[in-house]
């Protein structure tokens, strides 16, 4: 754990930022398998100390199969997210324009529910900024994707769409997509135009979780953790009871 990145080396702006977290990228053992969105909903916003989103990366080898057992470790944020993963049809390039809530939509393959499991170097991650959170992969760490949902889930309003989550013997949490963005597809558009901005083709086949759309649920060694989206299905992992 770190207070800060050191005075010389932390970037200033956001795009110095997500230049440091593309060295992510050459230190994977796999491809990347897709993007993630901090800070989607003010719940998200207040827990990590920023006013509006951030986009970090998904590495492949910190994914995990529906209903599969993680290990909490070192983990400081002990918290569990409920969210509207898309996984793209095609490619969305770098482009002049900023790219349409429809366009964007067009160019999903298959929505499903995730959980995030997210994490920080830092000491204080609410009070080191924007710039050193992008650095740090946007709080990225473990995920688990579920199971496609129906085909039904584009002639919804994803925005209107509840969810609930819950740990064993915690409090069930409830939330809808408005939390996130004002909807789930309204945070994949801004996740197309933020890699735009910075000359980044969101590839096909890549997977886009849109960020918690209910408050964290606390974790610890032990926890099971279910989130259930209705008719759009439900996902689930455990932790196991060592650190």
């Amino acid at each position: 754990m770190l207070a800060a990145l050191p005075e010389e080396l932390r970037p200033q702006t956001r795009s110095d930022a997500y230049l440091i977290q593309a060295l992510l990228e050459q230190r994977s053992a796999k491809p990347v398998f897709g993007w993630k969105i901090a800070a989607t909903s003010r719940a998200g916003q207040a827990h990590i100390g920023v006013g509006g989103p951030l986009a970090g990366r998904l590495l492949a080898e910190r994914v995990h199969a529906d209903g599969g057992t993680l290990t909490l470790g070192a983990n400081r944020m002990r918290v569990a997210e409920a969210e509207f993963a898309f996984r793209m049809a095609r490619d969305l390039a770098p482009q002049e324009t900023p790219y349409e809530q429809e366009e964007v939509s067009a160019a999903v393959e298959a929505l499903h529910p995730a959980i995030e499991v997210p994490d920080s170097r830092y000491e204080d991650f609410a009070t080191v900024g924007a710039p050193q959170l992008i650095a740090d992969n946007a709080c990225a760490h473990q995920f688990v994707l579920g199971s496609p949902a129906p085909a039904l889930w584009r002639e919804m309003n994803l925005a209107e769409h509840g969810v609930r989550a819950s740990a064993t013997g915690g409090v069930e949490h409830q939330g809808t997509g408005a939390n996130v963005l004002d909807g789930p597809l309204v945070a994949l558009t801004w996740l197309a135009n933020e890699l735009s901005s910075l000359g980044i083709t969101l590839r096909a086949g890549k997977v886009v979780t849109t960020g918690t759309c209910l408050e964290p649920v606390p974790v610890g060694p032990g926890s099971q953790v279910i989130a259930e989206f209705g008719v759009l299905g439900s996902v689930s992992l455990r932790f196991g009871r060592s650190l």
